[in-house]
């Protein structure tokens, strides 16, 4: 089997190119190779501070994790992942932030928010109850999304329209609860009390699940109950590359 470079991916930004070859890297705390696009890049900084870079848009040589925080953190102590990241930079002058896990997970958030951002901008994202429940009556809803507050009665009775639009009920297919507040929401997108959201474009909710996935599984958001429906596994989380049809499905 090959070995996967630890370089910069060719794209800005790796989410959501549907049927494209996906290019592998390395783990360079458990060695396991996967799809680049469900792990997260750390770059070599000029200044030999290791660095998050979530979108592959650093310069320079950089290395793949593909683990959760815990896990990370972890390795951080025991000195695994400095260990990893010399072999893979092929260094050993280099410094590792002490909050490394932090800085990786608010660049994750950032990240995530940022893309629906420009989803909304770009026509893909519809907002409101009334709205979402008549688009996803018509088959028109890729992927549900709520915020953390929303109210348990409303992602009901809008997971259910989505089931009765896709053809699929008694699935228990249900939008996914994300672990920021309205107001979080509001605030990236621009708009008015944004609770509950939706992507009416496939490649549009790749795009966003892709963020999504990979911020999912660094934090652990999908051992969340609210998260789990009847069939969820742990097939999709992390993966930031499954499919949309397959992907929206569950719940992670």
């Amino acid at each position: 089997m090959r070995t996967p470079r630890n370089d910069q991916l060719g794209r800005t930004d790796r989410a959501g190119r549907r049927g494209d070859h996906a290019p592998e890297r390395r783990c360079v705390v458990t060695g396991a190779v996967a799809p680049a696009e469900g792990l997260v890049r750390l770059a070599l900084g000029p200044d030999g501070v290791i660095a998050p870079d979530v979108l592959g848009k650093a310069p320079g040589r950089g290395a793949w994790i593909g683990v959760p925080r815990a896990e990370l953190e972890a390795a951080q102590v025991k000195g695994k992942l400095r260990g990893g990241l010399a072999r893979a930079l092929h260094a050993k002058d280099f410094a590792i932030p002490d909050d490394l896990g932090t800085r990786i997970e608010a660049q994750l958030h950032r990240a995530a928010l940022d893309r629906l951002g420009l989803e909304a901008r770009a026509g893909t994202l519809i907002l409101g109850s009334d709205r979402i429940e008549e688009a996803a009556r018509r088959g028109q809803v890729r992927l549900l999304l709520h915020a953390r507050d929303a109210g348990e009665d409303g992602r009901r009775k809008l997971a259910q329209a989505w089931r009765v639009g896709t053809d699929d009920e008694g699935s228990g297919r249900q939008g996914m609860v994300l672990p920021v507040d309205r107001d979080a929401l509001s605030m990236a997108l621009g708009r008015d009390n944004a609770v509950h959201l939706a992507l009416t474009d496939a490649r549009a909710a790749d795009r966003v699940l892709a963020h999504l996935s990979r911020w999912q599984f660094f934090t652990g958001w999908f051992r969340d109950a609210a998260n789990r429906g009847p069939d969820a596994d742990s097939r999709d989380a992390g993966t930031g590359a499954a499919s949309t049809d397959s992907a929206v499905s569950d719940a992670f």
